[in-house]
């Protein structure tokens, strides 16, 4: 071969390789940026609450804060207890949970090892519409079908209550648990089925012992992100919960959450650079620790579930 052309071969071998180093380190420093962006963005949010929060706790004393258990910075004397808002909170959460955990749980399970190719590819994107639809939508489900509808059974139920509001929030959030546990469980190996077929055990028996037991890191995953999307729910408690700020577990009971709280403030109940207006700033720090707190405790359970299977 003349050494000319094989030069040239050789010079247009090493152009086309350097260029795709070229293109591999473009793409690898706009992924860095995107995620060093969302590091930034959460790191900004949480700098601003901190910032705003100071302004509110250098006039109320944060163990006043945390141990009061009145939230009345509409009346005076106001009172800045957040236990009456955090309690609201958790249990509308605990109920939604409660309905979107275990019928997610089967739906995904369903989907993943039970339903025809056919069905799954219908049923899923129906599913997925449910976190489609408008939570204000959500919110006057909850007060003019499923309030009514519990009222049936449970005659001294009030028209706001946060039974309503947590039920119909479970409903909001099921896509977001059946389509990751779904996904989690169509990611696990056909070898490890065919193993536990391989033993004698049927469809449910490995859909349930194999399948979501090495899968539950993904699955895990789902939950927190489920648990997130309860605790930072507006309308649908704004609307169906009753927006009083009762300190009680009783799900019948109306009651307040934080973000119904800071929905009420921002519509102008409260002026701008009262203390009561800074309130929302640290209502809304307690809440971005409580989301906080619920991540990591997801981090370390997935990765105890990713290392024992």
């Amino acid at each position: 071969m003349d050494p000319a052309i094989e030069r040239t071969k050789s010079s247009e071998f090493w152009d086309s390789e350097q260029l795709t180093r070229i293109k591999e380190r473009i793409i690898e420093s706009l992924l860095f940026l995107a995620a060093f962006f969302s590091i930034i963005i959460t790191l900004g949010i949480f700098g601003t609450l901190v910032y705003e929060s100071l302004t509110f706790f250098s006039h109320v004393s944060l163990i006043e804060f945390l141990t009061d258990t009145l939230w009345t910075p509409l009346f005076y004397p106001p009172r800045f207890g957040i236990l009456p808002l955090v309690t609201g909170t958790l249990v509308t959460t605990a109920i939604a949970l409660a309905v979107a955990l275990p019928i997610g749980s089967v739906v995904a399970i369903y989907l993943s090892e039970f339903a025809p190719r056919v069905v799954r590819e219908s049923l899923k994107p129906i599913l997925e519409l449910l976190s489609a639809i408008p939570t204000v939508v959500y919110g006057y489900f909850a007060l003019l079908f499923v309030a009514p509808l519990l009222q049936k059974f449970i005659p001294e139920l009030p028209t706001f209550n946060m039974l309503s509001a947590g039920i119909v929030m479970g409903i909001m959030i099921i896509p977001y648990v059946s389509s990751l546990s779904e996904d989690a469980m169509r990611a696990v190996p056909m070898s490890l089925r065919e193993s536990a077929y391989a033993l004698g055990a049927n469809k449910i028996i490995t859909a349930i012992k194999v399948v979501y037991p090495a899968a539950l890191s993904g699955i895990i995953a789902s939950y927190i992100l489920a648990v997130s999307r309860a605790l930072g729910e507006t309308m649908i408690v704004a609307i169906a919960a009753g927006m009083q700020p009762n300190l009680t577990i009783d799900p019948r009971e109306p009651a307040a959450t934080i973000t119904a709280f800071i929905v009420q403030v921002s519509l102008g109940d409260l002026p701008h650079g009262s203390i009561g207006y800074q309130s929302i700033f640290a209502a809304g720090l307690t809440l971005f620790l409580m989301t906080l707190i619920f991540n990591v405790i997801g981090f370390y359970l997935r990765k105890k579930y990713r290392e024992a299977y």
